[in-house]
């Protein structure tokens, strides 16, 4: 059960290709836009990142967004042009499902599926997702407990998938300087708990864009396997989360520092 202490030798590592491999000797980069936009605004941002090497693209195509009438994505088409990135540069997909009536478009077009915090409790998900082939990335809930978001984990392995990775990306507070404040006490009882991959997310945990660098070198000096961190080719313009995008230039200034302290720890970025 991942709410006992486990053994400290029993890692369970995840291939994703024979480029990605989620260990304790890798720190997997993951980058990307909040959304899906346009194919343009996809295969630009793609461009400039497989340039880096940056080896897993992020980019939602279905958004449970908190405003109705924000933009809710791209659906379908957005995962065509995902699948065009993969193609086109040789980068894995991640992506998000919202609810279970588009999972199974979801699995089609991505390699790694994203369970997001508002949908953390969603049991028809956990459950599908635990028949899954993929593997799946999940958030922790912004008010779930450590002891509530394992829980909800473990609903997907006992169905079946063991490739689960955890993903902490803030939770609410009384604070209201920041979108969420990062948990990293929670990251580190996960950390000494949990034998699955976890991943941070500090895009979504500040909100604010000047201020994701330091949260992320901070992150990646935590020894995590990795981090997801949303870029744009162009935040200003941005139809879901401009806030705390990153332009290309930031990422690159960022990606050789995270690089270092990720060598530091005997960590290759992959």
């Amino acid at each position: 059960m991942l709410s006992e202490k486990k053994d400290e030798n029993d890692f369970h590592e995840i291939h994703i290709s024979d480029a990605v491999n989620i260990s304790k000797k890798s720190f997997v980069m993951m980058a990307g836009p909040c959304a899906a936009e346009s194919r343009d605004q996809v295969m630009r941002t793609a461009e400039e990142l497989v340039k880096l090497g940056i080896k897993v693209f992020r980019a939602g195509c279905f958004k449970p967004r908190t405003d109705p009438y924000a933009f809710q994505g791209s659906g379908e088409e957005g995962l065509k042009w995902l699948a065009e990135v993969r193609d086109q540069f040789g980068m894995k997909i991640i992506s998000e499902v919202s609810n279970f009536t588009n999972f199974k478009i979801v699995e089609q077009y991505t390699d790694i599926i994203q369970i997001g915090a508002k949908s953390m409790y969603d049991h028809s998900l956990l459950i599908g997702s635990g028949k899954s082939a993929k593997p799946i990335l999940i958030k922790r809930g912004f008010s779930a407990t450590i002891d509530e978001y394992l829980r909800m984990t473990e609903y997907i392995l006992v169905n079946g998938n063991g490739n689960v990775i955890l993903c902490e990306r803030g939770i609410r507070t009384f604070e209201t300087a920041s979108r969420f404040t990062l948990d990293l006490c929670g990251t580190a009882v996960m950390q000494d708990r949990v034998n699955l991959p976890l991943i941070l997310d500090p895009s979504h945990a500040v909100g604010i864009s000047r201020f994701v660098p330091k949260l992320a070198l901070a992150c990646a000096a935590f020894d995590c396997e990795g981090l997801i961190i949303e870029v744009h080719c162009n935040p200003s313009e941005a139809l879901c989360d401009k806030n705390q995008a990153l332009t290309l230039q930031q990422y690159k200034s960022l990606y050789a520092k995270v690089k270092e302290i990720a060598e530091i720890n005997g960590r290759t970025v992959v």
